[in-house]
């Protein structure tokens, strides 16, 4: 067996389970799950119905490069959505469809990595989206954590990476909005990433999943395509982008997303791929192109989050110490107790599930930074995060 795999930690989920096992929660409470990034909202029809209504197309072996139209309707979302050049995105070069992000990152790291150069390291945000650090491991790289806090904005301090890290640095994650603290980097942050990947030379990878999910319809999270195309960047060099329908349109079990940019990296990305055997069903293709080229359904979406957050943090105002993300569906707040801690008795108590903080960091320069965080997903319905909030308003002011 592959001797990394022990290396590997335990998914966060694991974890948590363990922990509430070892608590006996109410029973006369209803079970409010605040944990998993799992969008509740109702997919939009008109997919759905696509997708039924292309079911005969499972006779069919699909390619690893996806349909065309795919493709097309990628290319066309993204260039409108992040004010590219005109014809600088293309859907035969600079667009692959994917499996979700999940596998996607994933892969992507086993496909830049170059294992002949010595010490290689894939530096990440800390906390991370816990693929990021699997990735890296399984790849033979190592991981570098950047610590993400109050004092930084929940944005790395980029300035203060040391030049020998750099200088070994392969692939860098990002990912804006930022799971779990929902901060959004700039343009200008971006372009000081992209001049650091042309000074040492290695790729960005930035995990753009929840880049519709945001609260001014006038001002959404830029994206690093943009900040190339700002640059006149339009070879998009050592920069890849990761989309998402999960988030977006309400479709985590379509399992469709694609990755975009640097088409000399896609190239090789597509050979990979086609070994990987991971090939979009064709059903899928079609019902993503028909998610892709609708917006109203995203809209629609966006409010319905809007008002899960404003009533959330009216009863959590003065109670915790929490604030609304730049975007995403995610709470981060800092808790009066260790977060896991908090996360347990919470569960005990009130029968509500959060993650602690700390599932999704690791220890770098001395400390855990999700060590006094518990992360909440705003993703069930509108009542039932009200009743949540509600009691866990009961269960701090029990503390």
């Amino acid at each position: 067996m592959n001797k990394d795999l022990d290396l590997l930690h335990p998914y966060p989920f694991e974890k948590l389970a363990a922990l509430k096992a070892a608590v006996t929660a109410p029973k006369d409470l209803n079970d409010i799950m605040l944990s998993i990034g799992e969008p509740k909202h109702e997919p939009p029809a008109f997919v759905l119905d696509t997708l039924v209504k292309n079911l005969n197309k499972l006779s069919n072996y699909p390619t690893t490069k996806g349909i065309p139209e795919l493709r097309e309707a990628i290319a066309s979302w993204a260039s409108k959505r992040f004010k590219l050049n005109s014809g600088t995105f293309t859907a035969d070069k600079h667009v692959l469809p994917v499996n979700g992000t999940r596998e996607a990152l994933f892969a992507f790291a086993q496909a830049i990595v170059d294992r002949t150069k010595p010490n290689p390291i894939i530096v990440s945000p800390n906390p991370f989206y816990q693929i990021y650090e699997g990735a890296a491991i399984l790849s033979g790289a190592e991981p570098h954590f950047l610590n993400c806090t109050p004092e930084n904005n929940f944005i790395p301090d980029f300035a203060a990476v040391p030049a020998e890290i750099w200088e070994q640095t392969q692939l860098l994650f990002i990912c804006s909005p930022g799971n779990p603290t929902g901060a959004v980097m700039s343009t200008t942050q971006l372009k000081e990433l992209i001049a650091l990947a042309d000074k040492y030379d290695f790729v960005i990878a930035s995990d753009e999943c929840y880049s519709e999910l945001y609260f001014d319809e006038q001002n959404p999270p830029a994206g690093l395509l943009q900040a190339c195309a700002e640059l006149g960047r339009d070879d998009f060099a050592r920069c890849v982008v990761f989309h998402s329908l999960s988030k977006r349109s309400n479709l985590p079990g379509l399992r469709s997303g694609f990755v975009g940019g640097d088409a000399k990296i896609l190239e090789k990305f597509l050979l990979y791929r086609t070994y990987h055997g991971c090939a979009m069903p064709v059903p899928t293709q079609l019902a993503s192109v028909a998610a892709w080229q609708d917006e109203t359904h995203v809209v629609e979406n966006r409010s319905a989050y809007r008002k899960k957050f404003d009533a959330v943090l009216q009863i959590l105002d003065g109670v915790l110490d929490v604030q609304k993300p730049d975007a995403s569906f995610y709470l981060w707040p800092k808790t009066p107790i260790k977060g896991e801690v908090f996360a347990q008795k919470l569960f005990e108590a009130q029968k509500v599930t959060v993650l602690p903080g700390s599932y999704l960091a690791r220890e770098a320069q001395g400390v855990n930074p999700g060590e006094d965080y518990v992360r909440m997903a705003l993703v069930a319905p509108l009542a039932e995060c009200i009743q949540a909030a509600e009691r866990i308003k009961a269960f701090v002011q029990s503390l």
